[in-house]
């Protein structure tokens, strides 16, 4: 039996190892048109940040290595041109000879992977931009900077990989910018959550041009929609699409974003050909929508699953939820799942819960707080995304929340986990369980919450009563307009300054205190709501909406 995959990286290598352990017999063939047959993609951009200092650190795999250990056939510089599906047979293009030849093969395994998304922009092919999608892209923009000492870039294009590369670019000490067509950095994150990112990254001197877009390059000058900028190089970071024009040729189904199409067991429409990776369309595990999410782990284990189906096991996809984390300095931001964007286009009826907690016990030192947001169905009370913005423990708390997502777990279920807990490390009651008691109060009706984009339109006419229960000393600091203060320890002595015959809108810094006074007040006989994530979250948001847009004044 005689498998062909064409592509290495995440699923094509995992397909060819997986298939190996199976069966020892078959003939494995890997055909890389690049240099490089497997290597960690996800660490280049730390490479030119100089956090991974050995080049050779970023080759997992090399021809070699899987001839001896898996007695694999890896040619590299060897690229496939045509697939010819009535004979099964493969044309073949040796890149380095100029050579052509064809292989015949029993099955085949499509892994080409996706390729950055080169905007039509005037000035695109100029020698100071880049992108970034392999090795050697990374050596090229590492060359750059070390030979022609660039002293400042921008970065089109605010998701993982450009926030990653925007960082390690301003600690090679690059004076750096981002520019982002979308209202915020991150498109898994909602607004809300993304105002945490937005201060910490411009804490860090990196500059940020939201809600733009970029126009032309000339030379050092990057014409924006709003606006220019004066950079010496470029990295584009707007997406990527499918490198699917072999699978097209041959007759094999893509949609029209071009992916190719895939059962569960990643079979293509073409009997004995399979697709894995960065270039199939998956099915969304929450919605069930056709989707594209290009991640390595999803990858890792679609290449396992075609080996699988191969070898005559069966085995089967069950779709990609999402799962991401992202280390920003000494930041990290972790998503799964949906958003409430992807929530609303998916028409489903969702409620969220905001919460403030510390990465561990409070009294143990050096403990950091983490924002944390969880989205779950009304109707069936599962949980369908969370969001967490943070230092310590975000990648944790994010992967038992995924797990829970995984195994149909609801929201409410979040309040019986029992986790692992000693004070450097977390609290009896750890956020991920305080998530879920905060869910199922709201779910129980025992509070009410109000949402920090209601604010502004809530009445100033006293038809309603405003309270803001901090100390007085955080309202000096800073207030909403309207809110009256009256401390919490204070509330039950004072409570007959609040009016009874009207609703009560409630806050204090996080959600907590608020939450025991409207308990305090509901006992009372009032009709009570608190405002889900606190100042905390409404200050982050309103300060993040209402900030002036970097302006390069030495372009005017």
């Amino acid at each position: 039996m005689k498998t062909i995959i064409i592509g290495g990286v995440a699923g094509g290598a995992s397909a060819a190892a997986r298939l190996r352990r199976l069966d020892e017999k078959a003939e494995i063939i890997i055909l890389e048109k690049g240099e490089f047959v497997s290597f960690a993609n996800c660490g280049l951009p730390y490479y030119i940040g100089g956090e991974i200092t050995d080049r050779e650190e970023l080759t997992l795999q090399t021809p070699e290595s899987f001839k001896a250990r898996f007695n694999i056939d890896v040619r590299i510089f060897n690229e496939a041109v045509k697939i010819n599906p009535e004979e099964n047979t493969i044309t073949i293009k040796n890149l380095q000879n100029g050579e052509s030849y064809t292989e015949k093969y029993d099955n085949l395994i499509l892994s080409p992977g996706a390729e950055p998304i080169i905007p039509n922009i005037k000035g695109i092919e100029s020698a100071n931009v880049f992108t970034l999608r392999n090795i050697p892209d990374t050596l090229k923009i590492k060359h750059y900077i070390d030979t022609e000492k660039p002293e400042s870039a921008v970065v089109i294009g605010g998701g993982y990989i450009g926030v990653e590369m925007a960082e390690n670019l301003a600690k090679s000490g690059l004076d750096v910018s981002i520019v982002e067509l979308a209202d915020h950095l991150i498109a898994p994150l909602d607004f809300d959550m993304a105002a945490d990112v937005h201060r910490y990254i411009k804490e860090k001197g990196i500059k940020l041009f939201l809600n733009n877009g970029v126009t032309a390059f000339e030379h050092n000058r990057i014409l924006l929609q709003k606006g220019e900028i004066n950079a010496d190089m470029v990295i584009m970071s707007v997406g990527v699409r499918p490198e699917t024009a072999i699978a097209k040729a041959c007759g094999i189904e893509t949609n029209s974003r071009g992916s190719i199409i895939v059962d569960s067991k990643m079979h293509t429409n073409i009997p004995n050909i399979y697709a894995v990776g960065d270039a199939v369309e998956i099915k969304n595990f929450i919605t069930n929508a056709p989707s594209f999410i290009p991640l390595a782990g999803p990858a890792n284990k679609q290449g396992r699953i075609a080996a699988d189906n191969i070898a005559g096991y069966e085995s089967e996809y069950t779709g990609t939820q999402g799962s991401a984390v992202l280390k920003l300095f000494d930041m990290t931001v972790a998503t799964t799942g949906l958003n409430e964007k992807s929530a609303q286009l998916s028409k489903i009826d969702y409620d969220k819960v905001y919460i403030y907690s510390s990465s561990h016990a409070s009294y143990y030192p050096n403990g950091n707080m983490m924002s944390i947001k969880a989205l779950w169905d009304k109707k069936s009370l599962k949980i369908i995304g969370a969001q967490i913005t943070g230092f310590d423990g975000v990648d944790k708390r994010m992967d038992v929340i995924a797990s829970a997502i995984r195994f149909g777990g609801k929201i409410t279920d979040l309040t019986q986990l029992e986790l692992c807990y000693a004070p450097p490390f977390s609290s009896a009651k750890d956020p991920v369980n305080m998530l879920g008691f905060t869910a199922e109060n709201i779910i129980s009706g025992k509070i009410k919450q109000f949402f920090w984009n209601e604010v502004e339109t809530l009445p100033r006419d006293n038809s309603v009563t405003l309270l803001d229960v901090r100390t007085v000393t955080e309202f000096k600091r800073g207030k909403i307009d309207g809110f009256i203060n009256i401390p919490l320890d204070s509330l039950r002595a004072r409570i007959d300054e609040i009016p009874k015959d009207k609703p009560v809108y409630v806050h204090c810094h996080s959600g907590l205190r608020s939450y025991i006074a409207c308990r305090i007040l509901q006992g009372n006989g009032y009709d009570c709501y608190n405002l889900a994530g606190g100042w905390r979250l409404y200050e982050s948001v309103i300060n993040e909406k209402t900030v002036p847009e970097y302006i390069c004044t030495e372009c005017k």
